[in-house]
């Protein structure tokens, strides 16, 4: 396990691959962590990205290309290439941000955030542990569910 954060950090990008949606229809590969140190992470990421991903901001709501995005493709987390979601699973939430109804199953993790008193459902990505948004019961059938995402912490990837 060593070793392999080690060749990550050294690395960085090679090791972490975009992987189709092709390989997915296959099996879920294992998903191999990647951690960086926060220098590390502020040479690769924007500092726009760096808010959002590392210190779990919010970009402001129209600001992104994504919310209009409307190709069939891939929405991967821009820090280190993993597929969260595709077109298929993104609707139009008049919200302000990407939003998406579904995730590819085991590529975010969760956990509870009380930043506005309230408990909220924030996500992540489940290999570089990067802040994506949060999950609210108010979405489209057949979930229920509105992953809304910060644009800035994804990238778009025309099939």
């Amino acid at each position: 396990m060593q070793r392999r954060g080690f060749l990550n950090r050294l690395l960085g990008f090679a090791a972490t691959p975009y992987l189709t949606r092709a390989a997915f229809a296959q099996g879920d590969p294992q998903i191999e962590k990647v951690s960086k140190p926060a220098s590390e992470w502020r040479k690769i990421l924007t500092p726009d990205q760096y808010a959002v991903l590392r210190e779990e901001g919010t970009e402001r709501p129209y600001s992104s290309a994504l919310n209009d995005e409307k190709r069939k493709g891939d929405y991967v987390c821009v820090a280190c290439n993993l597929v969260l979601f595709s077109s298929d699973m993104k609707y139009n939430s008049g919200t302000g941000w990407p939003s998406f109804f579904r995730a590819v199953p085991g590529h975010v993790e969760t956990s509870t955030d009380f930043k506005l008193i309230y408990p909220r459902t924030e996500y992540h990505c489940a290999r570089c542990a990067g802040h994506q948004g949060h999950i609210f019961d108010d979405g489209p059938k057949p979930t229920g569910k509105r992953y809304c995402n910060n644009g800035v912490a994804l990238k778009f990837v025309p099939a």
